[in-house]
Protein backbone atom coordinates (compact mmCIF):
# COMPACT_ATOMS: atom_id res chain seq x y z
CA UNK A 1 0.00 0.00 0.00
CA UNK A 2 1.51 3.38 -1.01
CA UNK A 3 0.82 6.51 1.39
CA UNK A 4 0.17 9.89 -0.25
CA UNK A 5 0.84 13.44 1.48
CA UNK A 6 0.11 16.36 -0.59
CA UNK A 7 0.40 19.64 0.67
CA UNK A 8 -2.40 21.90 -1.67
CA UNK A 9 -0.85 25.65 -0.71
CA UNK A 10 -4.02 27.78 -0.52
CA UNK A 11 -4.52 32.04 -1.50
CA UNK A 12 -4.90 33.80 1.89
CA UNK A 13 -8.61 33.57 2.41
CA UNK A 14 -9.58 30.56 0.39
CA UNK A 15 -9.09 27.68 2.49
CA UNK A 16 -12.90 26.99 3.64
CA UNK A 17 -13.53 26.99 -0.59
CA UNK A 18 -10.83 24.67 -0.99
CA UNK A 19 -12.19 22.63 1.98
CA UNK A 20 -15.59 22.59 1.48
CA UNK A 21 -14.95 21.59 -2.84
CA UNK A 22 -12.54 18.76 -0.97
CA UNK A 23 -15.63 17.88 1.43
CA UNK A 24 -18.02 17.27 -1.64
CA UNK A 25 -15.31 15.29 -4.08
CA UNK A 26 -14.39 12.47 -0.98
CA UNK A 27 -17.20 10.04 -0.95
CA UNK A 28 -16.10 9.88 -4.89
CA UNK A 29 -12.89 9.39 -4.27
CA UNK A 30 -13.02 6.77 -1.57
CA UNK A 31 -15.73 4.89 -3.61
CA UNK A 32 -12.42 4.26 -6.07
CA UNK A 33 -10.83 1.25 -7.12
CA UNK A 34 -7.86 0.49 -4.30
CA UNK A 35 -8.47 3.53 -2.46
CA UNK A 36 -8.09 2.48 1.53
CA UNK A 37 -8.52 6.40 2.55
CA UNK A 38 -8.83 10.19 1.95
CA UNK A 39 -8.58 12.52 4.29
CA UNK A 40 -8.10 16.73 4.49
CA UNK A 41 -6.11 17.92 7.15
CA UNK A 42 -5.18 21.31 8.46
CA UNK A 43 -2.47 22.93 10.57
CA UNK A 44 -3.30 22.62 14.21
CA UNK A 45 -2.80 25.73 16.03
CA UNK A 46 0.33 25.90 18.51
CA UNK A 47 2.89 28.10 19.46
CA UNK A 48 5.58 25.56 20.39
CA UNK A 49 8.79 25.82 18.30
CA UNK A 50 10.01 23.15 16.77
CA UNK A 51 6.33 23.51 14.83
CA UNK A 52 6.07 24.15 11.04
CA UNK A 53 3.23 26.99 10.51
CA UNK A 54 1.15 26.49 7.47
CA UNK A 55 -1.94 28.83 7.77
CA UNK A 56 -2.74 28.60 4.12
CA UNK A 57 -2.11 24.81 3.41
CA UNK A 58 -4.42 21.68 2.96
CA UNK A 59 -2.68 18.55 3.48
CA UNK A 60 -4.01 15.32 2.06
CA UNK A 61 -3.23 11.91 3.21
CA UNK A 62 -4.18 8.87 1.48
CA UNK A 63 -3.52 5.47 0.57
CA UNK A 64 -3.63 3.85 -1.96
CA UNK A 65 -3.24 -0.21 -3.11
CA UNK A 66 -1.05 0.58 -5.65
CA UNK A 67 0.91 3.42 -8.52
CA UNK A 68 -1.64 1.84 -10.53
CA UNK A 69 -4.46 3.25 -8.46
CA UNK A 70 -3.09 6.48 -7.69
CA UNK A 71 -3.15 7.02 -11.65
CA UNK A 72 -6.13 6.21 -12.47
CA UNK A 73 -7.02 8.30 -9.35
CA UNK A 74 -5.43 11.43 -10.73
CA UNK A 75 -6.85 11.13 -14.14
CA UNK A 76 -10.66 10.61 -13.21
CA UNK A 77 -13.27 12.82 -14.59
CA UNK A 78 -13.96 13.68 -11.23
CA UNK A 79 -10.66 14.71 -10.10
CA UNK A 80 -9.83 16.85 -13.28
CA UNK A 81 -13.47 18.55 -12.65
CA UNK A 82 -12.00 19.25 -8.93
CA UNK A 83 -8.59 21.00 -9.68
CA UNK A 84 -10.73 23.05 -12.85
CA UNK A 85 -12.83 24.49 -9.78
CA UNK A 86 -10.13 25.06 -7.29
CA UNK A 87 -7.43 26.13 -9.59
CA UNK A 88 -7.77 29.69 -8.89
CA UNK A 89 -7.78 29.15 -5.27
CA UNK A 90 -4.59 27.38 -5.34
CA UNK A 91 -0.62 28.46 -5.39
CA UNK A 92 1.32 25.20 -5.61
CA UNK A 93 0.55 21.34 -5.10
CA UNK A 94 3.33 19.19 -3.31
CA UNK A 95 2.80 15.20 -3.59
CA UNK A 96 4.90 12.62 -1.71
CA UNK A 97 3.71 9.11 -2.76
CA UNK A 98 5.51 7.18 0.27
CA UNK A 99 6.13 3.50 0.64
CA UNK A 100 6.95 1.73 4.09
CA UNK A 101 10.68 2.24 5.48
Amino acid sequence: MLTVIAEICIKPGRRTAVLRAIEKLTPTVLDEEGCGSYQALIDHKAQVPWKQHSPDSIFMVEHWDSLRHLEQHQQAVHMEAHRTAIKDDVVDVKIFVLEPA
